[in-house]
């Protein structure tokens, strides 16, 4: 009897456990989505985040209930995350706080975040979250505090909010709302019309929210007045805007636009009423002739307004656009992508006809790589160029990785610099499916081809030299001049192209492998030949920092005066095979690549001091690119007259340059 009675315990103990351990999949699977839409972790926050792991309650910033079987909390901020947020947030049900505050989150706020309906806090401020405020929140039954403060979010504030009745802290500060505070139904728009406090009448709006603390509308664009319920905070949480109000101290008229105040609802009724009306008393009267003309011209005025209609919706698809999160037979998995049109509007855009007939029908392939294929053409009557097309199939081609297109055309417009290659437009088409990048077209390269491919020997000494301080004009310009700074995603001799005459053009054709792969769902291994050698930091990290830049640059001048690749499967890794020359100066010769017949010891000493001040183990005792230039600039001569004195081998060299 009794070993029944403990068989029946442990049977029972081990469906608990068994119970216990069984985590929602569905949570797992939202998380790993919010990951995906992620495009840049440079602190690592979400390196442990483990898609194969059934249990997440160890992950950074996902808090679990106590019994370890719902995440009711997920906690990261300031962690410098780039990316999107992913509608499948909704699936977890039991979620209490979202707190992502002071990341780079862009795009919409989805509008499944109105589904959590055991959500107590919100918090997406400091981020460059764009589009409307979805009225979908005001379905957060439980929310008590919202802050979507410091982005750039637009249109009218959500009636919808008012009925949040617990909530107690609302920061829509430092946005770019528009409309009217929404107090009351039918008196949301009076208040701008009689310019005074509104008065509440079948609340609404705001007017509803009793348990509302603290609340901050500052700085938006804003217009009527303060609504009465509302009149208990302090003017400085309206103060910004364009409100008839001259304290708080409101924007000028030439920044509110001088927007005109809206019609009473009361007279619009009643023009309307007049309207119909005034016809009534002259049907009657009118004879044939009038009324067959009345039919014409209204078939005519007809026709003009859904002219002006299709010209309208045709405007605002270049505002937003709807693209699929994943591709589905689903509406659900729709969600509105808010195009900033103006983030574009300086880069050329180019038709895929324009590029196909400069590169021959694509015919003119001179690099390739699994995500990219880039094409040589000239353009009509212009410059020679170069098309970079990305190899990404359309199903693979989500609402993220449309924006992040977008933003890194802006992002590599805004270089201009002689030591980068300048990009002069971009193309994007739906049919057939086409994203592609346009640069200008260096025509003696890569620096890869140069070292590697039996052409070393058109790069005497100082022709290296004149290339070494161009690259470091150049990281100099990304790191220093650019604000924010700009990171080459792998810097290496393939992203180095030469002009002409030599002279060394930094481009990041590879900035979007990580992205690329991450939505094929592979590993996104790096396989471009001699590109990256697999140093003390990993790629992901190393890659989309500045200190990553730096290092990678030490490799660069250790390939450039060896001749030698980064990595080679006989002899390794580079940095590992120069170290022991490196720490010994009588040797440093060995370093040489040995088909230079001549170069300077006074300035392989210098080259080889910057190489092990880049790639110092601890990145905070790195030197700045801006000191490494320095001292490049101003201890290696390049001038003829230097390699003159320095060398009876200099005229043959000089004829070789010329």
């Amino acid at each position: 009897m009794r070993l029944c009675v403990v068989f029946q315990v442990l049977v029972t103990v081990e469906l608990v456990l068994g119970i216990c351990d069984a985590f929602p999949s569905n949570e797992v699977y939202a998380l790993n989505t919010f990951k995906e839409a992620i495009y840049e972790d440079p602190l690592l926050v979400l390196s442990n985040w483990n898609g194969l792991d059934s249990d997440p309650c160890g992950w950074a910033g996902v808090f679990c209930s106590m019994a370890q079987d719902h995440v009711i909390k997920i906690n990261i901020s300031g962690a410098s995350l780039k990316g999107f947020l992913s509608p499948n947030l909704h699936v977890l049900s039991s979620l209490q706080e979202l707190i992502l505050h002071g990341n780079v989150l862009i795009g919409t706020i989805p509008k499944e975040i109105g589904l959590l309906k055991n959500l107590k806090a919100l918090d997406l401020g400091a981020n460059q979250l764009t589009g409307p405020i979805p009225s979908e929140l005001g379905n957060l039954t439980n929310i008590m505090k919202i802050n979507l403060q410091s982005n750039g979010l637009t249109g009218k504030l959500p009636a919808e909010l008012g009925n949040l009745k617990y909530l107690e802290e609302l920061r829509l500060d430092r946005n770019k709302l528009q409309g009217l505070v929404p107090a009351n139904t039918g008196s949301d728009f009076t208040s701008g019309v009689r310019g005074m406090y509104a008065s509440g009448a079948s609340a609404t709006g705001f007017c509803r929210t009793s348990q509302l603390k603290v609340a901050d509308f500052s700085f938006n664009f804003l217009i009527g007045s303060i609504p009465k319920c509302l009149g208990y905070l302090p003017k400085s949480s309206f103060q910004g805007n364009c409100l008839q109000h001259k304290d708080p101290k409101q924007r000028s008229a030439a920044l509110c636009g001088s927007t005109p105040p809206p019609t009473s609802h009361a007279s619009t009724l009643s023009n309307k009423h007049q309207a119909v009306e005034e016809p009534r008393h002259q049907t009657s009267s009118k004879p044939t002739w009038l009324l067959a003309l009345e039919v014409v011209t209204g078939v005519m005025v007809g026709s003009l307004f859904i002219v002006g209609l299709v010209t309208g919706l045709q405007r605002l698809k270049n505002k937003s656009s709807i693209i699929p999160w994943k591709k589905s037979g689903s509406e659900k998995d729709h969600m509105t992508i808010y195009v900033d049109t103006g983030m574009l509007k300086d880069v050329v855009r180019y038709s895929r006809q324009e590029l196909e007939v400069a590169c021959e029908d694509f015919s003119n392939i001179i690099g390739s790589s699994p995500d990219s294929i880039v094409y040589k053409g000239t353009m009509k009557g212009g410059p020679e160029i170069a098309v970079i097309s990305l190899c990404v199939k359309e199903e693979h081609w989500t609402a993220y990785l449309e924006l992040y297109f977008q933003k890194e055309v802006a992002e590599l417009a805004r270089i201009n610099h002689e030591n980068a290659g300048k990009l002069l437009g971009y193309c994007r088409e739906s049919s057939p499916f086409t994203r592609m990048l346009v640069f200008e077209y260096a025509s003696n390269g890569t620096l890869y081809e140069h070292l590697h491919y039996g052409e070393g020997c058109q790069l005497s000494w100082t022709r290296r030299m004149k290339i070494v301080i161009g690259i470091a004009k150049g990281l100099t310009y990304f790191h220093s001049e650019l604000d924010p700074p700009f990171t080459i995603s792998e810097l290496n001799s393939n992203s180095v192209y030469l002009t002409e005459d030599f002279s060394p053009k930094l481009v990041d054709f590879e900035s979007w492998k990580s992205i690329i792969s991450r939505s094929e769902k592979n590993s996104g291994a790096i396989s471009s030949e001699g590109a990256i050698c697999v140093l003390p930091n990993t790629l992901e990290s190393r890659h989309l920092d500045v200190q990553g830049n730096i290092y990678a640059f030490g490799v660069l001048l250790l390939e450039i005066i060896s001749g030698r690749p980064p990595y080679c499967k006989d002899k390794g890794c580079l940095v590992d095979w120069a170290k022991e020359f490196l720490e010994m100066p009588e040797v440093l010769s060995y370093v040489v690549d040995p088909e230079l017949k001549h170069f300077k010891q006074e300035d392989l000493k210098v080259i080889c001091e910057v190489i092990n001040l880049c790639i110092h183990p601890t990145t905070s005792r790195r030197t700045s690119m801006k000191d490494l230039c320095a001292i490049l600039e101003s201890n290696i001569d390049t001038s003829i007259t230097a390699e003159l004195k320095a060398s009876s081998l200099a005229w043959a060299e000089l004829a070789l340059s010329s």
